[in-house]
């Protein structure tokens, strides 16, 4: 069925924007003065980092207080994080943990789940990765082979999960599979499970080099893999209501349109307070692209405070602001000053060499432009 889209103008409350100030300082006293890191949510994994977030109740601010949580709103969770990725704080550990694997133990969970699960990741001791994607399957969910198999006591999982951020260093992985064969309704017989990613036999990570020389990305390998019947994730077949839940908080947040800010920041202090006319050009539509999608985002947060569900819209989001980040160090190589220094060229090199990722994480451009389309009724 058709749906309108609803971006209604919404403007972060005084308590949201009160946090503004107390993450900065803390950013300026926490990390070193020559630090230095783009915005890029994937590109920082420091534990001792996200373990001093936790203890300022920055991570699962919007849980509930009985787990730990900060019973904060959606805004005031945005705030936090669009100012830590401002900065280029180096967020990755914690990052999934906080964005998607609590919200969905907290919606399709078992109570069990909760309480082992959830005051860990508050405290920034507990962080997950995603296994969705698998080879020759990408963002089509609903073609992952990766199965389950019912045994006594659990379940054993066979296949291959692939682009897996952080699963070489992470401790779980909450992983889609195959529960039932597939038949006529290919979104039916999915599950999800939670999978130890430190101590579970049958299962082998294998990090993956990138261009940038990063080892962020895995291959993991169940053979056998086996989880208990605790670590199902809900119910039993109920594996694509949840992923398409996730998303929802996956698509819509800062992160997809800041990826590459800093590189902006460092272009308007090389070209300084008299830039020219180009220059000048260049920044003010990178920064109208820029105003426009953070508005939509806000609005995002909004729906989610209200306890909507806008799959549709942040798609939307994510597909627009993959495409701004993408376009900017493209824009700024063109209009970049010769005498710009050394930190100007070394944000541009870690952005060019990033960008090409930016349109593949949490659903290729050609899959969210489906969903669009077949959300507004036009396929």
């Amino acid at each position: 069925m058709a749906q309108a889209l609803a971006f209604e103008p919404v403007r972060l409350p005084p308590e949201a924007e009160a946090l503004r100030a107390d993450v900065r300082a803390f950013v300026a006293d926490t990390l070193a003065p020559d630090f230095l890191r783009n915005s890029d949510f994937g590109s920082g994994h420091d534990a001792e980092f996200s373990r001093a977030l936790g203890a300022r109740g920055w991570i699962g601010m919007t849980w509930p207080e009985r787990y730990g949580g900060g019973g904060r709103s959606f805004f005031e969770r945005y705030v936090v994080t669009e100012e830590l990725l401002a900065a280029g704080a180096p967020v990755e550990a914690h990052w999934i943990a906080d964005r998607q694997s609590g919200p969905v133990m907290l919606r399709y969970g078992t109570e069990a789940q909760r309480e082992f699960f959830l005051p860990r990741i508050i405290r920034g001791e507990c962080f997950f990765s995603i296994g969705m994607s698998e080879p020759d399957s990408g963002s089509d969910l609903a073609s992952v082979r990766t199965t389950a198999s019912q045994v006594q006591g659990g379940w054993l999982l066979n296949g291959t999960k692939l682009w897996t951020s952080g699963a070489h260093r992470n401790h779980y992985m909450i992983t889609l599979v195959r529960t039932e064969p597939q038949g006529d309704n290919r979104h039916a017989g999915l599950s999800q499970f939670i999978v130890d990613l430190k101590n579970s036999d049958g299962l082998t990570v294998r990090p993956i080099a990138n261009m940038a020389g990063d080892r962020d990305f895995n291959e993991v390998v169940f053979e056998d893999c086996f989880v208990p019947d605790e670590h199902l994730l809900g119910t039993a077949g109920n594996g694509w209501e949840q992923v398409t839940s996730e998303l929802g908080y996956e698509r819509s947040g800062p992160e997809r349109f800041l990826s590459s800010f800093r590189l902006l920041v460092e272009l308007i202090r090389a070209v300084g307070p008299d830039p020219e006319p180009a220059q000048a050009a260049a920044i003010g539509r990178l920064a109208g692209h820029l105003v426009t999608l953070r508005n939509m985002s806000i609005s995002v947060a909004g729906m989610l405070q209200s306890n909507h569900n806008p799959v549709v819209e942040a798609a939307l989001v994510k597909e627009l602001g993959n495409n701004f980040e993408k376009e900017l160090p493209e824009v700024v190589r063109l209009v970049a000053p010769a005498n710009a220094g050394r930190l100007f060229r070394l944000t541009l090199e870690d952005t060019l060499l990033h960008a090409p990722s930016f349109s593949l994480r949490g659903g290729t451009r050609e899959i969210l432009r489906g969903m669009i389309a077949r959300g507004l009724g036009l396929r």
